[in-house]
């Protein structure tokens, strides 16, 4: 590890869903970075692409913004331009715990001013297809990111056991736990004990005039009637949802707190 300056601000974006949430980054990112003094900007793509997976062209989107590293979840592979993307551009990762025989990796290491962010992507179990237990994989992927001045872990799952379970487990170890997946902010954003900043759901950027993002006239019928529907990302009132963390020693963190915020 590096020597830390005083403090490191890392800005960790939940879920960008469609095109109002690539809109919101591009309107309030520019912003943030100055308000914040923001180190290093993580952003969840999961969902940048129609909703559903994201393609290099928002890949490219989000890095000329100025991302310093994209995660994902279990959306990665909808689009299948997006495949040989994972292998070249190793900025954006997918979660570790995936098959090592599927496309890309789950750790990539970025670097600022001297200082060092390891980010590890991971996926639930309940729900979800990962090829083997987050809190197992996590030991393997961390010893790929030892050398790094900071850890951040985005946990894409549904279930919430998984996501607290995996913060208590990581306490003292890595910088930030930060949780993905349901798209709707949790209330316990809080420093542990050991001093990892950890949040259980970032939530999502995107409209919150919709479903998790979609047109709500499309989800309310779809329960009401049980018949398959495609959903469309809305576009009305679209918000960022994310966290700062803020440390000043080699994976400790001072604080974490929310961003909440409307597209004016």
């Amino acid at each position: 590890m590096s020597v830390c300056p005083s403090i490191t601000s890392i800005l960790f974006i939940g879920d960008v869903v469609g095109r109002a949430g690539r809109r919101v980054l591009r309107e309030l990112l520019p912003g943030l970075r100055e308000e914040f003094a923001l180190d290093f900007v993580v952003v969840n793509g999961e969902n940048a692409a129609g909703g559903l997976g994201i393609t290099p062209k928002e890949a490219d989107e989000f890095l000329k913004l100025g991302v310093d590293a994209i995660t994902l979840g279990n959306h990665t592979y909808r689009h299948r331009d997006v495949w040989p993307y994972l292998e070249e551009e190793r900025r954006i990762i997918r979660p570790y715990n995936f098959l090592k025989t599927q496309p890309g990796r789950g750790t990539t290491i970025v670097e600022r001013d001297g200082v060092t962010l390891g980010v590890v992507n991971l996926s639930g179990m309940v729900h979800l297809q990962a090829a083997a237990p987050p809190l197992v994989a996590i030991d393997e992927a961390l010893r790929e990111v030892s050398r790094c001045d900071h850890v951040l872990v985005d946990m894409h799952a549904e279930v919430t056991s998984e996501k607290v379970a995996l913060g208590w487990y990581l306490d003292g170890k890595v910088t930030a736990v930060v949780g993905t997946h349901t798209h709707v902010p949790t209330a316990d954003f809080r420093v542990l004990p050991g001093g990892t900043a950890y949040i259980t759901d970032v939530g999502m950027t995107g409209a919150r005039g919709g479903v998790i993002g979609m047109k709500k006239e499309q989800s309310i019928a779809v329960m009401r009637t049980h018949m398959p529907m495609r959903y469309e990302p809305s576009e009305i009132d679209p918000w960022i949802n994310a966290v700062v963390i803020r440390a000043s020693s080699p994976r400790r963190a001072d604080s974490i707190a929310q961003v909440l915020r409307p597209v004016a």
